[in-house]
């Protein structure tokens, strides 16, 4: 019996401008599609919108007005390529007596994949500074950027691909849809055109000046594909090109705000540090050598809860409590983004990730699926809550709850329905689970700095995540506490590799590359084959699930403003917590860790704009429009905590005068 699948595929917008009528309306159409960069260049800055036209496909770049070979050799190459239309993601069930352009393999043989339909309303959300200019920030006559900062009134930043490879992709699509025209060639639609149809060559519907311009446009088109394809470095990854190119941006937007003000210097410190895997020179201290092999895993204590379950039928919700009725009352909203997990702290006498954990697995009966022993399953995950330290502000157990119950809504999108197996289900949450286990609640940097035993351990490589991992696994081996016991051999071996990877993308440093792998695969797949994301291979799979942790990780300021400000409170409670440790041993201070200069509303707004904002827009652009709500309220709450920091700037100036 033949097997359904989903698959993720771009399609184009119908033309929607019908003609006036005869050739003149024919000749009105190319000549709107192939606009001079002066002309455009005026255009922009009256906020008009271009993008890639069905008729002729000459994409906007903003270029000198001279037309010399020496001039457009050297002409500046913009950062962002108009598209069509922005993408959705819908999921469809392939027919399975359908044929799919894929070397003849037909749908059956392929994994659940996704579907881009670009077909919604314009958006008014604010863009992330990805869709800035990659050049200087003046805009004089010669670089002038045709991103959308320029023309923000005419657009959204989801018209526009930013991703080098991707650009590179478009510009070639273009070449060969201006060649047709230029070599006066009618051809049928291609497959691996999703974005628009080819046009009929009418060379007639040109003037002798406009097919010339269109030739130098289409020349310098194909030469700078050219430029770009001859200095790729083989051994990178192509998102590895935009991971360069954000990391770039971001350094010129961090410079820039650092040069604002004191506190606009310590926000900037904080990101740089944090997010783009760059470690400051410190002087290292001589190690303190322990008589304990490398190869012990601190941190793990023999507890067992196995004689608490025994003979006593389990709660409602896998935990003791006095409350269990409006404890039910609250756990109606666990498939929500709004849930309150403080809350459910407070009814489940402080047992909120056995509590999500056990009522999680229970609705998408995952105990039953893989076999797991109720009460095994109980004695493993309240082990596991053991584990984090209730004297952590912020990386205890209640955030690794947080987390697991939005990864638990963002698997459940309506976009990504059918998409994942019931094992990358599991191997998901168990990951969101354990994430954060037995954190110390101070950075990998201060662990490297100290020359800790873990830092030694790990070899300054993604220290924490690497210790919560063998802390999650080595849970297992507890009394009654092997959760994956009926698994085969191949299951548990598929699952540990999916939660690895995913347990190591929460190391923050590792943000920029993940953002750059998730929006190079949006993006490319926007502009080629058939518009189709097979997610038929692990590479692609982990991808989406990866960025989904980052996500879920990332989550506090997407959440109701009431539930971020508790967040908040209690990250900066952590921060400061490490500046004290910092200044007793006479470090120097962490940036955003000193209680006596941070401020806490522009970094929240920093973090925001430089951080969050890019990476749920590009998760957004995945899964749109599920995650428009989620979108909507990060906005809201970057605005209460930028109007706070005006309001605390205002009061300064008045204490001041």
């Amino acid at each position: 019996m033949k097997k359904s699948r989903s698959v993720l595929t771009v399609t184009g917008e119908e033309g929607n401008e019908a003609p006036v009528g005869g050739e003149k309306a024919e000749s009105t159409r190319y000549s709107r599609s192939y606009t001079s960069g002066s002309t455009l260049g005026a255009e922009f800055r009256r906020g008009r919108s271009r993008r890639l036209s069905s008729s002729l496909q000459v994409p906007c770049w903003l270029r000198p007005r001279s037309r010399s070979p020496e001039v457009l050799s050297i002409m500046p190459r913009p950062t962002t390529l108009p598209l069509r239309i922005p993408p959705r993601i819908a999921i469809t069930h392939a027919d399975t007596d359908s044929e799919v352009e894929n070397g003849g393999v037909s749908p059956a043989d392929l994994s659940p994949g996704l579907m881009l339909h670009p077909s919604f309303p314009q958006s008014q959300r604010r863009e992330s500074f990805l869709y800035r200019s990659d050049s200087d920030y003046d805009l004089s006559p010669k670089t002038v950027s045709r991103n959308s900062s320029v023309a923000s009134e005419g657009h959204t930043a989801e018209d526009f691909i930013v991703t080098p490879f991707a650009q590179v992709l478009a510009s070639l699509r273009s070449v060969r849809s201006n060649f047709t025209i230029l070599a006066n060639l009618s051809t049928p639609t291609v497959k691996r055109s999703p974005l628009s149809s080819q046009s009929s060559g009418l060379r007639s519907s040109l003037s002798d000046h406009q097919y010339q311009q269109l030739t130098l446009e289409t020349l310098a088109e194909l030469d700078w594909c050219l430029d770009q394809l001859e200095t790729i470095q083989t051994h990178r990854s192509v998102s590895d090109m935009a991971s360069s190119k954000f990391k770039r941006m971001l350094n010129r937007e961090l410079s820039h705000l650092s040069e604002m003000s004191r506190s606009g210097n310590q926000v900037s410190e904080y990101i740089s540090s944090t997010f783009l895997d760059q470690q400051n020179e410190v002087e290292i201290p001589s190690p303190t050598l322990k008589e304990k092999p490398m190869s012990y895993i601190s941190g793990v204590r023999k507890l067992s809860h196995t004689h608490s379950l025994a003979n006593t039928p389990l709660p409602r919700f896998g935990v003791t409590t006095e409350h269990e009725d409006t404890l039910a009352e609250v756990m109606e909203d666990l498939n929500k983004w709004k849930f309150n997990i403080f809350q459910v702290a407070e009814l489940s006498n402080n047992r909120p990730l056995s509590c999500i954990m056990y009522s999680i697995f229970q609705e998408r009966d995952l105990l039953k699926t893989f076999r797991v022993p109720v009460d095994t399953f109980v004695s493993y995950v309240m082990t596991l809550e053991d584990h984090y330290h209730s004297n952590v502000a912020y990386h205890n157990s209640l955030h690794a709850a947080d987390v697991t119950q939005s990864i638990h809504c963002l698997l459940s999108t309506p976009a990504l329905d059918a998409v994942f197996t019931d094992l990358e289900i599991l191997a998901a949450l168990f990951a969101a689970a354990i994430h954060d286990v037995d954190h110390p609640g101070v950075s990998n940097q201060f662990l490297i700095n100290t020359n800790s035993e873990l830092a030694l351990m790990y070899n300054d490589e993604s220290v924490l995540e690497n210790h919560h991992l063998a802390v999650g696994f080595k849970l297992l081996h507890q009394e009654n506490c092997d959760i994956f016991q009926n698994l085969s051999k191949r299951q548990r071996q598929s699952l540990r590799k999916l939660v690895i990877d995913m347990v190591l993308a929460t190391d923050m440093s590792k943000h920029m590359t993940l953002l750059a792998d998730l929006k190079t695969m949006v993006e490319t797949k926007k502009v080629t084959s058939s518009g189709v994301l097979l997610l038929d291979n692990y590479t692609e799979r982990i991808q989406v699930l990866r960025t989904m942790m980052h996500c879920a990780d990332l989550s506090n300021p997407t959440k109701p403003l009431v539930l971020y400000k508790q967040w908040t409170e209690r990250i900066m409670e952590e921060f400061f917590r490490q500046g004290d440790r910092e200044r007793e041993r006479g470090m120097e201070i962490s940036a955003m860790c000193d209680k006596h200069t941070a401020s806490v509303e522009k970094s929240q707004v920093g973090f925001i704009d430089y951080i969050v904002h890019p990476l749920w827009e590009t998760w957004g652009d995945l899964v749109h429009p599920d995650a428009q709500e989620i979108l909507d309220t990060l906005q809201e709450n970057r605005d209460c905590q930028n109007g706070e920091f005006q309001l605390q700037l205002a009061e300064c100036r008045v204490k001041h005068y």
